[in-house]
């Protein structure tokens, strides 16, 4: 193919990905795809990853958003982003806007009942067992200040 050939933009998943990178490297651009998940994505669709995304066929970039959408159903549960979903109990995949909105309810529901995490989310402080007497500080600078002569 030619350089004008390729396109410059490829609609996946209601998401416009950059059509001169490698396959895997431009499914990164999804949020919820990560370099692992991309790549299985193009051994699921059949795809060369190194593959340039703008000068795929019609037929490939199909059946690369077929591998997206059905990637729940192709891969072990280890390997999704919600193995148990709090409400249904069900597997799933998130991308895009539903991980979003997925992760913004969890924090919500932490708040709700006030377990630890969600007080430390509430308060902006860290939550993961983070060290916070040197490090994270916001504001005002802490220091010790020299004795002008």
């Amino acid at each position: 193919m030619d350089e004008e050939e390729i396109k410059y933009f490829v609609r996946v998943r209601n998401t416009d990905l950059d059509g001169t990178k490698a396959v895997h490297i431009a499914l990164t651009g999804i949020k919820g795809i990560g370099p692992h998940t991309s790549r299985t994505i193009t051994a699921l669709a059949a795809v060369d990853p190194h593959a340039i995304l703008g000068k795929l066929d019609d037929e490939s970039v199909g059946r690369i958003a077929n591998a997206v959408d059905t990637y729940t159903e192709q891969v072990p549960d280890w390997m999704v982003n919600r193995q148990k979903d709090v409400y249904t109990g069900e597997v799933r995949h998130l991308l895009g806007t539903d991980l979003t909105m997925m992760n913004d309810d969890d924090v919500n529901r932490m708040r709700k009942m006030r377990s630890y995490r969600g007080i430390r989310h509430e308060t902006g402080q860290k939550v993961r067992g983070q060290r916070t007497k040197s490090t994270g500080r916001t504001g005002t600078t802490v220091g010790v200040k020299r004795k002008k002569d």
